[in-house]
């Protein structure tokens, strides 16, 4: 199998190929390129051609539906920086504050339908399959950002609650990927599946260790100012999993998030979330999910040289500080 580093150099390769239309249509397109050329790990297309090549996949073969899993993922930022006001996105301003609100919801909806498109240029004995799993996965990525944004005015949230949340809106997208990319490599449905359960796995460990970053992260690598989720007041890892301990400190808690937005709202919730230990918390999480995801990978066929390109891909996604 490839390093991860030439598999991102074929995505980048192939998103800067894509002649979108231009003259008197420009203004539609133009956000969907400046979303698609903000770079990012290319994490999701990547674990569709490394799902494929393990299974004995060309790239050839898997490129086209990566390229559309990367383009429904940019889909799902647009419409969710609006959701949240967020201004910046991978240290850029976001497409809504670049353009403008409109033109963010119209451009992220031709993104969905240009992913559709990409997704479906599978050869027809893997069509279904294909298609049932990414319609299935995007059911499950807009019931996870309906309950995120329903957190976000809850006051009370179990910790299972959220976990199901982040398994929605990140994990199955993950899953779906390398899922997708083992399909057209030619996986049986028992390997196909337990390659979802590792990315939907590694997707939670990795939505853990993105709420831990907007707290504990630095803003110049994070590529977001920090501390934006505390001042959006949305419900992370650190939040529910503190109200769990409970007692005096997590009432301190609710109180905290009352504090206007700012930097005093931040120091005071972080200076909390350090009382509580919830930077232990969270890497304990990020361990245990990493483990679920491990033992699934262990379980398929794949030979050792391709478990250990998987597990590389997973320790430096859920390592990493940005």
């Amino acid at each position: 199998m490839k390093t991860i580093a030439e598999y991102t150099s074929l995505i980048e390769t192939s998103i800067q190929s894509i002649q979108f239309p231009s003259g008197k249509l420009e203004s539609l397109y133009a956000p969907i390129k400046y979303a698609l050329s903000a770079g990012g790990k290319r994490i999701r297309p990547v674990l569709v051609l490394m799902g494929s090549e393990a299974f004995g996949g060309k790239d050839e073969a898997a490129i086209k539906p990566a390229i559309g899993i990367e383009m429904f993922h940019n889909f799902t930022l647009l419409h969710d920086d609006v959701m949240d006001n967020s201004d910046v996105r991978r240290g850029r301003p976001t497409v809504h504050k670049k353009f403008d609100i409109n033109s963010a919801i119209l451009s992220g909806d031709t993104m969905l339908t240009l992913a559709t498109q990409y997704i479906s240029e599978v050869d027809n004995e893997n069509l279904r399959l294909v298609l049932e799993t990414f319609n299935q996965m995007a059911i499950k990525v807009y019931e996870g950002q309906r309950l995120d944004m329903d957190f976000e005015t809850a006051l009370n949230i179990k910790l299972d609650d959220y976990l199901e949340m982040i398994e929605d809106k990140t994990g199955a997208l993950l899953g779906a990927a390398v899922k997708i990319g083992a399909i057209i490599g030619g996986a049986s449905e028992k390997d196909a599946d337990l390659m979802y359960e590792f990315g939907k796995m590694t997707g939670i460990a990795f939505q853990i260790q993105d709420d831990w970053l907007d707290t504990y992260g630095d803003a110049t690598t994070f590529g977001k100012n920090i501390g934006g989720d505390i001042n959006n007041a949305k419900k992370t890892y650190l939040y529910v999993a503190a109200l769990a301990e409970g007692g005096q400190t997590a009432e301190a808690l609710k109180a905290a998030f009352e504090i206007p937005a700012g930097e005093m709202r931040v120091k005071t919730v972080t200076r909390l979330y350090d009382k509580l230990g919830m930077n232990e918390k969270c890497s304990k999480a990020v361990g245990h999910f990493s483990s679920k995801a491990l033992k699934a990978l262990n379980a398929t066929s794949l030979p050792e040289e391709a478990k250990e390109t998987f597990r590389h891909f997973a320790e430096k996604l859920i390592g990493r500080k940005k």
